[in-house]
This record gives C-alpha cells, structure tokens and sequence, in this order.
C-alpha cells in the first residue's frame, strides 16, 4: 500500500489517479497530513504539500531511496501547475513517463474541441497539451486528430432542441470478469423479464409525452445484453418504442447485440424489421481459453457464426469490441485477434484498454494471480490501431476511464459514413441523453453548458417497485 499525506483535501482524487496510474499494482490510499500519525517500518509514503506559490513533495515508496523536490513560483500556482509539478516528481522518481502525462478525470478530446472553438491552430493546440499536461506528441495528435471528426460529424445533431435516447436492458447469459456495469444473469430474472419490460414502457411513455416537442437524435438500446431478450420480448419493446416516439429524424439506432452466445437469427430478423442500422458483435479476444478465464461461455466459432448470420440478415452497419490487457493475453493474442476480426470485416472497431473496476470480479482475480498478467503496452495499441488502418477506419472518439491497464486509453474506429454517433454524444456531453431502464443516469445539457443528472435504481426488483419514482425523478429534471 502507497499512503499519501496532504494539505489539500480538494486535490485528494487527482493525486490517488496519478500514484495509481504510476503504481497500477498497489493500493493507493490518501490522508490529510493530519493522518500521518506514527510511521510503520517500511511504510511506503509521499508527503504533498501545497502552498500559493510552493509545492513541497518527498517520496519514500521503494524503501531504497527518498526523492525530495520543491517547486517554487513567483505567482500563485494553479491546480494543474500542482499536479504537472507532482507528475514530473513522479517520472523523476520512477524513471517512467505516461502516455496521457498527468491527465485524470479530463476527456482529452473535449480540451481539444475547445481550443478548436478557441481558433487555435494545430501546432498551436498541440504544443499547449504537451506543456500544460505532458501529454505526449502521439497523444496530442489523436486526441485533435478525434476531435475534428467529431466536430464534423456531430454538425446535423440538434442540440438545444433534441436529445438521444439511452435503454438498458440489465441482463446477460453470464458475467464477465472484468464487468461492473448493471447486469444480471438472464437464467435468474427469466420470470420477471415481462415485469422490467413493464416498468420499462412505463417509463418510455412519460419520456415520449414530456419530450413530444424534441427531435430524437439517436437511439441506443444497451446493458448488459439486449439480446438476451428472447425474440417476443424483443419484438414487443421494440414495438413499444416505434408506437411512441417519432423516428422520423433518427440519424442511427443501435442495438448492443453483444454476446455471440445470445444472438440467433430469429432476434436479428426483429432488429431488422423494426429498423435497427447499426449493431454490436463484441468477441473481446478471438481466443478460447481468454474467452473462459474472463467468464464468456462463447467460442471464438460461435463469434463467426453470429457475425455471419447478422450479415446475411442485412446489416450493413456492424461494430466490434476487443479489449487489450485481458489476462495472460500477449502481443501475438492481440495480432491473431486482430486478424481474425480482419477476415470478419466490420464496420466499426472499438478497442478498449481493460480497466480494474473496484466492483468487478477482475480486482479479486488481480489478488490472487498478480497484476503482471495484465499486458497492455504501446505494442498491443498498435497492432489494433494498424489492424483498423489497414480495414480503411479513421478514429473518431476517444475516452479514459480510472485504473487503465497501461494508463492507454478506449477508441472507437470506423469507416466514413459508419461512426458510432451516440458514442461521441455520451462522451462529449454535448447534449441531452434521456437513459431508461435500471442504472441509467439521464444527463440533460442546458443552452449554456450545465450538466445535470438524475439515475435510476440499479437492482432491478427495486426499479420495478420504484418505477413511480424513477419517473417522478425524470419529471423534475426534464420538465422545468
């Protein structure tokens, strides 16, 4: 364990980020100086202290040696002069630099996007990311790179008179390891599927009135596994939705078909009939044994098959999702992984570096097989951005979550025309996303860029009990 002491309670979430970008194998625990108390025999500790014009930082955390560095400014520091100034002292200190440099809880693209509104050139947004955060010249150029694209794509979105739509179906064949999203195992909930259906369409019916007068941007139905609904279930929400919100000018409709495991020809037919454009087939590794470990009860033929039945059904819009730094996978996983997904030929690409998610079964996994198994590096990243290069894909959005493997990051490819908009939308909070279903947060964006949220119940039996006051919830957010 790495304790880390301060004077500012305020910075306590950004230095526990750094220490554990730098240490992904410790826990990383932090206190007021207040705390420090009586030292343990080879406690390993920093001491940060923070002043208007000085940072006081001292390192003892390897037990060989102590790193002692005070930075001093003429004129006030600034938070992020804080935090550049202590990833400095930690680069100096572990011999080792990050790739995002001390970002943490900041989209890079959306620093970008304002100093595209800013009109700030290139070179001139670039060398302003690499000074205020480090980040590296590679990084700089992908996230600008991302944000044009972005820019350029969300053009036609309605943003101060539409929204998207979020549904979430809180369901899958099984869990995986590394998941701390709202899921149930389908085998369990099966009687009650008509009872969340219910609740579901109570709620569709107060958004479909309070929003009669918006455009419906998007659509994007996820989980969980949407296709662990059987093909009734499917077809009667999916009904439900066409009967009460207006289609008209929806630009995509996704659907997470996800688990090769839950996709059969009868359910794609349904997404086909009620004008599903854009599907998810998402192996995350084309490696049997990874496929076990991680708790998938699918094969890697099974990946094929649902992939080819969803072409043959006509879907002409299909993305994948790999993850990098799954267990024991190495460079030649990713590579074969890559060229498997290759022979398929998607639409779309996402690759997700794997994040440790305290509330996964992933960080147990970690305490009794050591985080070294967990092999995410600038090598893997590149094969999978080659690999999307080389099926003609372009980036086009991009985002960071806590304990990356690698600290890297998740992007999404694809070809022109077949860009995941509501994944840029949910990442660049640029306009209302109105999210059903249990565990959706509703995020509603004002005209002069506040955010504010309201989430349903996670536990599915209270977000059927409780559907009156998940509503209510969504009425004093949406309606005033």
């Amino acid at each position: 364990m790495i304790k880390i002491y301060t004077n500012r309670e305020q910075y306590q979430y950004d230095l526990h980020a750094l220490f554990k970008a730098f240490y992904p194998e410790h826990e990383v625990r932090v206190y007021g100086l207040c705390g420090q108390g009586e030292r343990e025999d080879g406690e390993a500790r920093a001491v940060l202290i923070f002043d208007d014009s000085k940072i006081e930082a001292v390192f003892d955390i390897d037990g060989e040696k102590e790193y002692t560095n005070i930075y001093k400014n003429d004129t006030c520091v600034t938070k992020n002069e804080h935090k550049l100034s202590v990833y400095h002292d930690l680069c100096d200190y572990t011999g080792h630099t990050l790739p995002w440099g001390n970002l943490t809880g900041i989209r890079p693209t959306k620093l970008s996007m304002g100093m595209l509104a800013e009109g700030k050139d290139d070179d001139a947004i670039i060398a302003q990311m690499k000074a205020e955060h480090a980040v590296s010249d590679e990084k700089a150029r992908l996230s600008l790179d991302i944000a044009k694209r972005e820019k350029r794509i969300l053009d036609k979105i309605h943003y101060e008179d539409g929204y998207s739509l979020y549904i979430g179906i809180p369901f899958c064949p099984t869990t995986c390891l590394y998941c701390s999203f709202t899921s149930y195992p389908i085998a369990q909930w099966k009687k009650r599927v008509n009872d969340y259906l219910d609740a579901l369409f109570r709620e569709i019916d107060f958004v479909a009135q309070a929003y009669q007068d918006k455009v419906l941007d998007t659509v994007y139905i996820g989980g969980g596994t949407p296709t662990t609904l059987e093909a009734d279930a499917l077809d009667r929400l999916l009904s439900r939705m066409r009967e009460r919100f207006d289609f008209q000018h929806v630009t995509e409709f996704t659907v997470e078909a996800g688990r090769a495991d839950s996709i059969t020809r009868d359910k794609l037919d349904v997404l086909k009939k009620h004008g599903v454009t854009r599907i998810s087939v998402n192996p995350q590794t084309m490696k049997d044994e990874t496929l076990k470990i991680i708790g998938r009860q699918h094969t890697v033929a099974q990946v094929r098959e649902a992939f080819a039945l969803a072409r043959a059904a006509g879907f002409a819009n299909i993305n994948m999702d790999i993850i990098l730094g799954l267990p024991g996978e190495l460079e030649a996983d990713v590579q074969n992984t890559v060229d498997e997904i290759a022979r398929l030929n998607p639409d779309s690409l996402t690759v997700h570096s794997l994040a440790i998610k305290r509330a996964s079964k992933l960080s147990q996994w970690i305490e009794e097989n050591g985080i070294a198994s967990l092999n995410n590096t600038d090598a893997t990243m590149e094969i999978a951005q080659k690999g999307a290069d080389a099926l003609g894909m372009k980036p086009y959005y991009l985002y960071r979550q806590k304990n990356m493997s690698g600290n890297f990051e998740n992007v999404g490819y694809a070809r022109e025309g077949k860009y995941g908009i509501y994944n840029i939308l949910i990442m660049e909070e640029v306009q209302t996303i109105v999210a059903l279903g249990a565990g959706s947060i509703t995020k509603r964006v004002y005209p002069d860029g506040r955010i504010e949220r309201c989430e349903n119940v996670k536990d599915v039996a209270q977000y059927i009990e409780r559907i009156g006051e998940m509503i209510e919830r969504k009425r004093v957010l949406l309606e005033d």
